[in-house]
């Protein structure tokens, strides 16, 4: 399951990205496309850049909040 957020926080994410960012304030750089876009977040993400880094990981970070507050909310019943 991780690797599959992995794998959406680098591929999926920046694909939505674009596709809001291309509707709401236009292209993201004269002559550049998704591939420019998703190249900057990836070379920032390996980079270790703490935005792209946090941006990459948060389909993963949701879920395990989301774990968190489920297990902290709704205890077994022992």
């Amino acid at each position: 399951m991780g690797s599959g957020l992995l794998v959406a926080g680098l591929l999926v994410l920046p694909l939505a990205i674009y596709f809001v960012g291309l509707r709401v304030v236009g292209p993201y750089a004269p002559d550049a496309g998704f591939l420019t876009l998703a190249e900057d977040i990836w070379s920032d993400f390996f980079s270790l850049r703490p935005a792209a880094v946090f941006l990459v990981l948060s389909p993963y970070i949701t879920v395990l909040l989301a774990r968190l507050i489920r297990r902290v909310w709704w205890p077994k019943n022992v």
